[in-house]
C-alpha cells in the first residue's frame, strides 16, 4: 500500500500557496504538505482548499479520483460531502420558518401526524435540528426528554426533509437544487439512488486490504436513499462549498436572526473531527469555542467519503477538506482514525497565523 501512495507523491502531487507581502506569514502550507505524506496512522487521499475572504490561501490535491485507472484527483472534482448536508437542510427548514410554514416549536406531529409513534408529540423542530430529540435508531422508544440530551442521528434530519416536502409540496431534492442554482453553486446537487451521477468520482474503503476497495450502495433502497439525503446526501466540491461557506457566513443566505439561531450552540457533544471535545451544537452545525480563536464547522464521513469543513468568522478563513477513501477495519469503525488528517490540519490552521491574525 505505501508503495502504491509512493506512487502518488511522484504522479500526482499538487501544491499551491500565495504568499504576498501584504498578506499574513504562510506558516502553515509547509505543516501542512509535511503533514499529508505520512502513511500512520493511514493515507491521505483527497483535496484541501484554504480561502481568507474568498481568495485562495493554499489549495492541495493529492491521490488518485479513480484508484484503477490511476487518475489524479483534481480540486474540482465532485465528492459525497454526507455529514456536511445537514445544515443545507437547517437552512431549508429556517427559510420556511421566515415564511412562516415551519414553526421551530411545533412538534413532528403537527406536520407529520401519519408517524404513528408516541414520541412524535413531544419531539419539536428544534429537537431535530440540534440533536436534542432523543431519538433510538432501531425502534420507536426515546433515549431520553426531548431537549435533555444529544444524540447524533440521521433520522432526525430525515424526518426534517419529509417536512418539508409536507409543507412545500414540493420533493426534497427539487428545493435544495434550486438553493444550489440560486447560489451559483453549480457542481452541488442531491446524489439520486437510480441514476448514473456521472458527475461524482469513485470512493473506497481502506484498511486491512492491500489496496484501497472500491464502494458499493448495496444497504440501500431508493426510499431509504430519499430519507437520507437531507442527512447524508448531497454531492458537491471544494469550490461550491467554499461559496457555500462564504455566502452563508457573510449574511447572503439567512437573515442576521436565522442566521444566529443556526450558529448559536443549543446542545453540547463530542466529535473526532474535534480531538473529542465537547463542542456546541447549533443546527447542523458546530461551534468550537474552546479554542482561542472561534471557528464554526462540521464533519461528514460513510460510504466511502469523508468531509470537513469550518469557517473562522473573525478573519473570515475558511477550510474545506474532502476525501474519497474511508478507514474501517472490518466492521470496526475508528472515527479517530477517519478524522486523523482533518483533525490535525484543523489544528494547524487554527493555531496558524490565519487563526490567529
Amino acid at each position: 500500500m505505501k508503495k502504491l501512495f509512493t506512487l502518488v507523491i511522484l504522479t500526482c502531487i499538487a501544491f499551491s500557496c500565495s504568499r504576498s507581502k501584504k498578506s499574513v506569514i504562510d506558516d502553515y502550507s509547509a505543516k501542512i504538505d509535511s503533514l499529508i505524506l505520512t502513511f500512520t496512522p493511514r493515507e491521505f487521499n483527497g483535496v484541501i482548499l484554504i480561502t481568507q475572504n474568498g481568495k485562495t490561501k493554499c489549495s492541495k490535491e493529492y491521490g488518485f479520483s479513480n484508484f484503477k485507472e490511476q487518475t489524479p484527483i483534481k480540486l474540482s472534482d465532485n465528492f459525497l460531502i454526507q455529514s456536511n448536508s445537514k445544515q443545507i437542510t437547517a437552512v431549508l427548514i429556517l427559510k420556511e420558518v421566515e415564511k412562516g410554514n415551519i414553526d421551530l416549536n411545533k412538534t413532528v406531529h403537527d406536520y407529520l401526524p401519519e408517524i404513528k409513534a408516541d414520541w412524535t408529540n413531544s419531539v419539536t423542530i428544534h429537537n431535530l435540528l440540534n440533536m436534542s430529540a432523543g431519538i433510538n435508531y432501531f425502534n420507536n422508544t426515546l433515549l431520553f426528554e426531548p431537549g435533555n440530551g444529544f444524540m447524533y442521528n440521521n433520522k432526525n434530519y430525515g424526518l426534517l426533509g419529509k417536512i418539508l416536502q409536507k409543507v412545500t409540496d414540493r420533493k426534497f431534492k427539487e428545493l435544495a437544487n434550486d438553493l444550489f442554482k440560486e447560489l451559483s453553486m453549480n457542481n452541488t446537487y442531491c446524489y439520486e439512488y437510480d441514476k448514473p451521477n456521472k458527475g461524482i468520482i469513485n470512493s473506497y474503503e481502506l484498511g486491512s486490504f492491500a489496496y484501497p476497495v472500491e464502494f458499493k450502495y448495496t444497504d440501500f433502497t431508493k426510499d431509504s436513499w430519499e430519507n437520507y439525503i437531507p442527512a447524508g446526501g448531497i454531492v458537491s466540491n471544494v469550490f461550491d462549498l467554499n461559496i457555500w461557506d462564504n455566502k452563508l457566513h457573510n449574511g447572503e443566505i439567512l437573515s442576521s436572526d436565522l442566521y444566529k439561531q443556526m450558529t448559536t450552540p443549543t446542545n453540547m457533544g463530542k466529535h473526532s473531527a474535534f480531538d473529542n471535545e465537547t463542542t456546541g451544537y447549533g443546527y447542523g452545525i458546530r461551534t468550537h469555542s474552546q479554542h482561542k480563536t472561534l471557528y464554526i464547522g462540521h464533519g461528514g464521513k460513510g460510504l466511502g467519503f469523508v468531509s470537513f469543513k469550518f469557517y473562522i468568522p473573525k478573519n473570515k478563513v475558511d477550510v474545506i477538506i474532502l476525501e474519497n477513501i474511508y478507514y474501517k477495519s472490518g466492521n470496526s469503525i475508528n472515527n479517530d482514525i477517519i478524522y486523523h488528517f482533518e483533525n490535525e490540519i484543523r489544528k494547524i490552521v487554527a493555531n496558524s497565523s490565519l487563526g490567529r491574525e
